[in-house]
């Protein structure tokens, strides 16, 4: 189904880089870029642009943009979101959506990955000390910074610092007007290899998800479309807010399966029941 076809990667962040080869040797595709598409306009990390849709709707119409620009019917686009961990709320994580449609088959495959291999951060620093310190424990220079005259404050911004003498450079001008600086991590993929790392993990789980076939109509990307929650309590017997089977589902001829148990237990300890343990 796509052997030969073009497929058209929605970034100007050089994503090409992990998501080229893992698509070209598993799918036989042939991965173009082009250096005209702005995928900025969708929304920047910094915040110059406020992301307006969900990032799964972002990532959707960084693959329509692609294909009405440049005439393809095959794209990719990944949209990332930085922030606490959805259940782990007091650890940082990367949350990074993979899309791939194909217009041709009427297909739109999608994963999700969260990761709590993240730098993600940010402070307000005074001195050289405390900026040096900060960058250190992000891994710069491997890892850029981007620099503010605070921390929403868009007037001035420096962004991809990726050595010393361009850090403190721009460190002593944001300081020779106001009494601190803002310096924060630049989440951009060409300049954060800990993300580009979540962006390849995810590219390996999209393919796994579009060689997986429907087992009635054999179309690609066969898989969860629904979690159920409801793990019965080993004590009362009463629903818990434990997943209880994944219900997955055909985009073309809508064949689902569930499966009961997809953790390998059929009960929850009465601890995660909120009867036995309000």
């Amino acid at each position: 189904m796509f052997e030969g076809r073009t497929l058209f990667i929605a970034t100007k962040h050089q994503k090409e880089k992990v998501i080229s080869p893992i698509l070209e040797k598993e799918l036989g595709v042939k991965c173009i870029v082009h250096p005209s598409f702005d995928s900025d306009i969708f929304g920047t990390f910094s915040g110059e642009i406020e992301r307006e849709e969900d990032p799964l709707t972002t990532a959707r119409k960084k693959c329509q943009s692609a294909m009405e620009t440049y005439n393809c019917d095959l794209a990719v686009a990944s949209e990332g979101s930085f922030g606490s961990h959805p259940s782990a709320f007091f650890i940082p994580a990367d949350d990074e959506i993979l899309i791939f449609i194909d217009k041709k088959n009427g297909l739109e495959i999608k994963i999700r990955e969260i990761s709590t291999d993240t730098n993600f951060g940010g402070l307000e620093v005074s001195t050289e000390k405390e900026l040096l310190e900060f960058a250190n424990s992000v891994g710069f220079p491997s890892h850029g910074l981007i620099l503010k005259k605070a921390d929403n404050d868009l007037s001035e911004i420096k962004k991809g610092i990726t050595n010393s003498h361009t850090l403190l450079e721009a460190f002593n001008q944001f300081m020779s007007k106001s009494k601190s600086v803002w310096v924060e991590t630049d989440m951009r993929a060409m300049h954060n290899p800990k993300r580009m790392k979540v962006i390849e993990k995810a590219t390996l789980k999209l393919v796994d998800r579009i060689k997986t076939l429907c087992p009635v109509c054999q179309s690609p990307g066969f898989g969860i479309n629904e979690v159920k929650k409801g793990l019965p309590c080993q004590l009362c017997g009463l629903p818990t807010s434990t997943t209880l089977s994944y219900v997955y589902t055909c985009q073309k001829c809508n064949h689902k399966k569930e499966e009961l148990y997809p953790n390998q237990k059929t009960s929850e300890d009465p601890r995660y029941c909120d009867f036995c343990n309000p």
